[in-house]
Order: C-alpha cells, then sequence, then structure tokens
C-alpha cells in the first residue's frame, strides 16, 4: 500500500498542476468583475461547500462519526462538499484518516509540515499522495464509504457538480459571477483547508500535549469555519465540536447544532467535563 507506507512520491501531478494553475489564473481575473451581487453569491456558496459540505459532511460526519444524520440528508451534506473541488469523499475520508492514523510522522502523514511548509500546504497535491489512493488503501480506511453507492457515484463524479453550478451562474449571473461563484471561491476554499494541514501544525497554541504538532489557531478557525481549533479535534478527533470555549468560533458546530434542533443530528459526540479540566489547566500554565 504505497501510500499508506510514503506520503512522497517523485514527479509532478500535471493534471492537478494545470487545474490548480488555471483555477488561480481566473481567480486573479474574477477580482476585475467585482460586484456585490458576486460577492454575496459566491460567499454563500463557499460556505455551502466548505462549512457545511467539507466541514460537517465530509471531516465531522464521514471521516470521525462526529454523529448520525439519515442518510438523505447525510448524502445532501456530501453533494455539497463536493462542490468544494477537493476530491470525492471516498479519497478526501481516506487521506484524513491516514493523516490521524500517521500524524505528523514524516514520510507517512500525507501532508505534514515535519516534511516540508509548503508540501503540507500544497505539494503534496501535485507530487504526493493527491487524494489518489489504491483500492487496498481504501479497502483499509474506508470500508464503510465503499459500501454505499451514492458515496461511490459523488466520488466518481465529484467534478460534476462544480460544472452543472458553473453552467448556471454564467446563465443567470453571467460570467463575473460565474468567475466568482466558482473560480475564486474554490481557490480561496482549497487554501483555506490548505492551512489548516499546513499552519495549525506550525503556529497556535496547544491546550492539549498531543502527540504530534497540532495546534489551535483562531484566524484560520474563521477561514475553515471552525477546523482551526486543530489541537482539540486532535486530541479528541470524534468529538462534534472543536471550539470548546463560547469565545472560539465554530460555526461547523453551530450549523450541527440547528440541525440537532431540527432533529437532523443525534449521537452527538462531545468532550465530557471530566475531560475539559486538562485543557483549562494547561491554559493557566502558559499563561503563568
Amino acid at each position: 500500500m504505497q501510500h499508506e507506507l510514503s506520503s512522497k512520491q517523485t514527479g509532478i501531478h500535471w493534471v492537478n498542476f494545470f487545474i490548480i494553475t488555471s483555477f488561480h489564473i481566473l481567480a486573479v481575473v474574477a477580482l476585475f468583475f467585482f460586484s456585490w451581487q458576486n460577492l454575496i453569491v459566491s460567499s454563500i456558496i463557499w460556505w455551502i461547500s466548505g462549512g457545511f459540505g467539507i466541514g460537517v459532511g465530509y471531516h465531522r460526519l464521514l471521516t470521525h462519526r462526529g454523529f448520525k444524520t439519515p442518510k438523505w440528508m447525510e448524502h445532501l451534506l456530501i453533494l455539497c462538499g463536493t462542490l468544494a473541488l477537493e476530491s470525492g469523499p471516498i479519497q478526501w475520508v481516506a487521506t484524513h484518516r491516514i493523516h490521524h492514523a500517521f500524524v505528523d510522522v514524516p514520510g507517512k502523514d500525507p501532508h505534514s509540515p515535519r516534511d516540508g511548509i509548503f508540501w503540507s500546504h500544497v505539494g503534496w497535491i501535485v507530487q504526493g499522495t493527491a487524494q489518489t489512493h489504491d483500492e487496498a488503501t481504501l479497502r483499509r480506511y474506508v470500508p464503510d464509504l465503499l459500501k454505499d453507492p451514492v458515496h461511490v457515484f459523488l466520488s466518481n463524479y465529484y467534478y460534476a457538480p462544480n460544472i452543472l453550478l458553473g453552467a448556471g451562474l454564467l446563465y443567470f449571473g453571467g460570467l463575473g459571477m460565474l468567475l466568482w461563484g466558482v473560480f475564486l471561491r474554490v481557490t480561496l476554499g482549497l487554501h483555506f483547508t490548505w492551512l489548516v494541514n499546513s499552519a495549525t501544525h506550525l503556529w497556535g497554541t496547544r491546550p492539549y500535549n498531543t502527540n504530534d504538532d497540532s495546534r489551535n489557531n483562531f484566524l484560520i478557525a474563521i477561514l475553515s469555519w471552525g477546523e482551526g481549533w486543530h489541537n482539540h479535534h486532535h486530541a479528541f478527533p470524534r468529538a462534534a465540536r472543536h471550539g470548546l470555549k463560547w469565545y472560539q468560533i465554530d460555526f461547523n458546530w453551530y450549523t450541527i447544532t440547528v440541525m440537532r434542533w431540527l432533529g437532523l443530528a443525534r449521537d452527538i459526540k462531545l468532550i465530557t467535563p471530566e475531560q475539559m479540566p486538562a485543557s483549562q489547566e494547561r491554559e493557566l500554565r502558559q499563561a503563568a
């Protein structure tokens, strides 16, 4: 299982390189088509794809099973996640479960800064595992998802929803809305997710003594809808809430809370009151 044993690969994934480069160029072009309408539409889609889809759906639901939701809701969350263009749910979840299994182990963690800052941010996409795991690795890390035909379908055609979305934006809002709603939004969303892989293993606070470099970073938490409370997450991976204090903004947790009020989230995994003092005690020591 090559991807489990080593995150390093030689050569460049030219398709990924071309797509990423093209999206960055068109993201810059989008800035010349600014309008408040384009900004609002792209911001809404950014939350739907990055928060509702990736943070709540791909990450807290599928990867860690931090809560349960009806199947139709699970599939809706994952459909929204495909709009982030971060690969399909099966490959994405496999990568993240491998990350937790070998977190910050050089050569095994798919995107650890210990293999280089650039590598952890985008290098692993253009040269590394790049969300392309072989069948044996998938059967080991995501057997639950392989049994769901909807997840398999969305993983095979994860790029299609963005094509349909782009066509709709072009028809109803013109070229500027297409550029903002797809190319600029996807490009920024990718970097915000990549910052969780790179920056939150480099800069921030460590209230929990985990066996890795994970850190809490307020700015990245804002940019990633709450995923930046990364030390909390690595201390208790299954917990659906990452921002533990009232001032630790966690939009993805707020979404799960609303889902619970609507009867769409149950069996929510949380850090227990008995576990909390470990964090509080360390924070007091750091402040002293």
